[in-house]
């Protein structure tokens, strides 16, 4: 039995390639693709029992920065962050933006009481505490055996 290697390692070009690899090396580019990301913080939820905490990660920025809506059942984190490096009396060929922005929402259950949502930021770290309504505690007690 021969083993036969039909393309060495080698991508199926078709017409022209040329035409591909420029198109591989352009789509691929490490630098172009992190440009091309959208993103979003990381977050971790927790729930205890009387509330609920969300966490997101999101260093950089000032607490003046985020937006906090709550929409009905949906509560909406945001951020839009510009910033421009501009040194006058220079003339520049290239100038560099940066503008940072994301939305995040989630959709709280029907036990929290929207009237207590609390926000702190500290250490790049946004935290959000959701209490629960007082029915939706977990009740604890004992029950006797008759």
């Amino acid at each position: 039995m021969t083993l036969v290697k039909f393309n060495n390692g080698q991508k199926n070009y078709g017409v022209n390639p040329f035409f591909n690899d420029v198109f591989d090396t352009i789509l691929n580019d490490t630098f172009l693709g992190d440009k091309l990301v959208s993103r979003v913080p990381a977050v971790n939820i927790a729930e205890t029992e009387n509330e609920f905490q969300i966490e997101l990660a999101a260093p950089g920025l000032k607490k003046e920065d985020f937006k906090i809506n709550l929409d009905k059942n949906v509560l909406s984190v945001s951020t839009e962050k510009k910033a421009e490096n501009v040194e006058e009396g220079k003339k520049f060929s290239k100038r560099e933006y940066n503008y940072t922005s994301f939305v995040r929402s989630f959709t709280l259950p029907e036990t929290v009481d929207h009237s207590k949502i609390d926000a702190e930021y500290a250490d790049g770290i946004l935290k959000l505490i959701v209490a629960k309504r007082e029915e939706a505690k977990f009740q604890t007690r004992e029950i006797a055996v008759k």
